[in-house]
């Protein structure tokens, strides 16, 4: 029987390997259970699993064996004792907040964030009085300066979503732990397969596994990681209680998934690179935001964070909106959505999209202006991203 030793195998192992539990049919790939519920040898069984005496399934709104693998596998691959997967990424970051926060309370969050997770802490966690501050991520004076007695948590995401910036994870752990605050990190973008927040410091992952965890845009999901008390037993307790749960075939995809992340992200990270190189000389693009640039203000410092830059770019167009729309509007192939992370090289505006409801004025202090365009590398072959990439600067100059 394999055993989930982080010390005995290296990380593509585990990843084809944490988190299964083989059942009597001796399957080679772990199987999907799609049951609401489990049955009893005896009402001293039930009895005494509904009262955590017992270990063992009782509904899956919150004990499922194939969402168990899934968890098992990523806490691995993260280094944390618990996991707890959830039906997306907001819901991953909404049972955070809930479970560990309370009315009075105070987040410090980074202002270069996902734009729904801004609304979700403007709007809705506003409204049972858990306040957030927004700072710029890479300047930790400025995290320093927006403490408060209340705050109980750092948020962020690193690398930032379109941006690319990054955060010290190891300044800010050390911010946190000195204040008394959680540090929670959106480990999204690089996946543990080139970042492993944990290890540098964090005490949550955040994981939208929607995206690279799949992969292939097949599923929704999220996931939170972290350890035996926060989330083993907090956040593990709110999603029993309230219910925002991952589903077995979810879950089974994402087990799928995490087979291939490292040859996935490995590969994406060097299509996007290249892809962020090209970019940087064309004259129609002013700017191109990519940590794997020497040019990237933080470049040092992905370096030293991370083990490859991952797959996502964002730039600047000379021409603003019209420009951009221009761009998107003439590729041929990549597909136009919102989503990142597939298989599938991905073109998306943010400004009308991912951050459009936000403000006029949050979008400018987010840095997210009318001519800028994301692109989340896929697999093709990197020449045909740029001949698709190429049609639109072309249409540009007409």
């Amino acid at each position: 029987m394999f055993t989930n030793d982080q010390d005995e195998y290296e990380f593509a192992t585990l990843a084809v390997r944490a988190g299964q539990q083989r059942t009597g049919e001796r399957e080679q790939s772990e199987p999907i259970f799609p049951t609401s519920s489990f049955v009893f040898t005896s009402a001293a069984q039930a009895a005494a699993c509904f009262a955590g005496e017992e270990a063992g399934n009782i509904y899956s709104r919150f004990t499922n064996p194939t969402v168990r693998a899934f968890e098992n596998r990523l806490a691995t691959l993260e280094g944390g004792e618990s996991c707890v997967a959830t039906s997306s990424g907001m819901a991953a970051i909404l049972a955070t907040c809930l479970s560990l926060l309370k009315s009075g309370d105070h987040i410090v969050s980074s202002k270069d964030i996902f734009g729904t997770t801004r609304v979700l802490f403007n709007k809705y966690l506003a409204r049972l009085g858990i306040e957030t501050t927004f700072v710029p991520l890479a300047q930790l004076a400025a995290w320093e300066s927006a403490l408060r007695p209340n705050t109980r948590l750092l948020f962020l995401e690193t690398p930032s979503n379109p941006l690319n910036e990054i955060a010290d994870i190891g300044q800010l752990s050390n911010l946190a732990q000195a204040h008394q605050c959680l540090l929670v990190v959106d480990n999204c973008f690089c996946t543990p397969a080139l970042q492993r927040p944990l290890k540098l410091g964090a005490d949550i992952i955040i994981h939208s596994a929607t995206k690279y965890l799949d992969g292939q845009g097949r599923c929704i999901g999220g996931a939170i990681v972290g350890d035996r008390q926060w989330v083993g037993e907090e956040v593990f307790g709110f999603l029993r209680t309230a219910g925002p749960s991952m589903s077995p075939f979810n879950a089974w995809v994402f087990l799928k998934g995490l087979e291939t992340l490292v040859l996935r992200m490995e590969a994406i990270s060097q299509s996007a690179q290249l892809l962020a190189e090209w970019l940087k000389e064309r004259p129609e693009v002013s700017k191109v935001y990519y940590a794997g640039l020497p040019s990237h203000p933080q470049h040092a410092l992905a370096v030293r964070q991370q083990s490859g830059f991952g797959g996502l770019i964002a730039f600047e167009l000379k021409g603003g909106k019209t420009a951009a729309w221009t761009v998107i509007d003439s590729v041929k192939f990549i597909s136009i959505t919102a989503n990142l992370g597939d298989s599938k090289t991905t073109i998306a505006h943010p400004a009308t999209t991912t951050h459009g409801r936000l403000t006029t004025e949050e979008r400018a202090a987010a840095g997210i202006s009318d001519s800028l365009v994301r692109v989340s590398v896929g697999l093709e072959a990197i020449e045909d991203i740029k001949r698709d990439l190429q049609r639109g600067f072309e249409a540009i100059a007409k």
